[in-house]
């Protein structure tokens, strides 16, 4: 299948409509859970709360990979970007948990049906020895709205004279225009079918590959576990931030520039990512920064003071930030043919079950044990990732990093066949 390589302007329209949409929902989930506790929410209300936002669309995510893989991705992203928009506004109205938890759900589905849209016009559109740094581009957009968001809720959201109610609920109609503005650059983000790029039509012709087969297909269980890993540690972050610094006497507007100077962290290892492969190599860079990872997560339970504590989120933001493009890249490399975005849903719904599974094992820990206990799982959970990562370097032979970078294979030289490249392959003598 031959590629076009066309102008990265459609890249940079997909980055900022993604910074408004995941803006709006950074920005939207530290805000649900100070709602929540103005609404007498605790700990594991908190954990209940979080784990619907992903409940919706463990249903959603294959189906709608089914749907892309036969079809067009741009109409996910309006779609998308109003069912966020609509989830903010009533999750500001809403005056019980349940409902908190119900309009965080349709939150939820509405972030997944943009994404799901948004890797699949990345995955298509890019050349294969490209995947890389497109993936690791267009999640900056996610890591500049992780940095926004809950920069702004903290601003917004007041716990002062019983005023924290009021505030969230601004907060998160706030959320809901900044989710609308993503509108403004879903143009031309996807390119129709030509002579030189395959349309989806052409990618499957008839032929619907099972789930089964995708998941059993080498390196996509792997990539997906390590996304699920990376993703909980961000999402139990973001929610749980909240209720330690309630603990420790923590502002909110503190709180939110902790949580940003994470993604600020993250921004910067996205932009460093090309050179990193280059020195590293795939594998050994996404062992070592599970790892990494890993040891900082366990040190957020240490009761250290808020500048530790933002040391701390730095470089756990630094090594959350290769996960993620990087597991896209290997799950669209190794899934079969016209199953890509099928496999995107798939690593999505890893991702939503991560979601689900993790605050809620986090609530009952916390209500248990402590806020502390949450982040000693996921430094377990990360710990087993960097264990998944480094997998394929055992028995390997020793290779340079080059070896972790995809192939793509260069068509034979003019005036030499198929047959006479055989030849020579066969003899050892060059063909006449």
């Amino acid at each position: 299948m031959k590629i076009s390589k066309p102008g990265r302007g459609w890249l940079l329209r997909l980055v900022i409509a993604f910074s408004f949409t995941q803006g709006a929902v950074s920005m939207a989930r530290p805000a649900v859970s100070y709602r929540a506790l103005a609404l007498g929410a605790d700990a594991r209300a908190i954990g209940v709360i979080a784990g619907i936002y992903a409940l919706l669309p463990l249903f959603a995510a294959v189906p709608l990979g089914r749907r892309t893989d036969h079809g067009r991705c741009a109409p996910l992203l309006p779609i998308g970007m109003a069912l966020i928009a609509t989830g903010c506004v009533f999750s500001g109205r809403a005056g019980s948990l349940p409902a908190m938890a119900a309009w965080s759900g349709v939150m939820g589905l509405g972030h997944l049906s943009f994404v799901i849209g948004a890797q699949s016009i990345v995955a298509r559109q890019s050349a294969p020895e490209d995947q890389d740094r497109n993936f690791g581009h267009f999640t900056i957009g996610a890591s500049f709205g992780q940095l926004i968001g809950p920069i702004a809720a903290g601003l917004v959201v007041s716990e002062h004279d019983g005023a924290m109610g009021r505030t969230s609920a601004a907060a998160l109609f706030v959320s809901a225009a900044l989710a609308a503005l993503s509108v403004t650059s879903l143009w031309r983000i996807e390119r129709r079918p030509d002579g030189t790029a395959a349309g989806p039509a052409e990618e499957a012709p008839a032929r619907k590959v099972s789930v089964r087969s995708i998941l059993t297909t080498r390196g996509v269980a792997s990539g997906m576990f390590i996304s699920l890993a990376v993703l909980s540690a961000t999402d139990i972050l973001t929610a749980y931030l909240p209720v330690v610094g309630e603990q420790r006497g923590i502002s909110p507007a503190v709180v939110g520039v902790l949580l940003s100077l994470r993604a600020a962290a993250t921004v910067a290892c996205r932009l460093a990512m090309t050179p990193m492969i280059r020195l590293m190599g795939r594998t050994v860079l996404m062992a070592v920064s599970c790892l990494g990872a890993a040891l900082l997560c366990a040190g957020i339970a240490l009761p250290v003071p808020a500048w530790a504590l933002g040391v701390l989120l730095a470089g756990l933001g630094f090594c959350l930030g290769v996960g993620q493009p990087l597991s896209m890249t290997t799950v669209v490399q190794a899934a079969p043919e016209g199953a890509r975005s099928t496999a995107l849903a798939l690593r999505l719904t890893g991702n939503r079950l991560g979601q689900v599974a993790a605050p809620a094992s986090a609530g009952v820990l916390a209500g248990l044990v402590g806020t502390a206990a949450p982040f000693v799982m996921l430094g377990g959970l990360l710990l087993i990732s960097a264990a998944i990562a480094v997998r394929p370097l055992r028995g390997r032979p020793a290779a340079g990093p080059a070896a972790d970078r995809p192939v793509v294979e260069k068509p034979p030289a003019k005036g030499r066949t198929e047959e006479s490249t055989s030849a020579s392959r066969g003899t050892g003598r060059p063909p006449r």
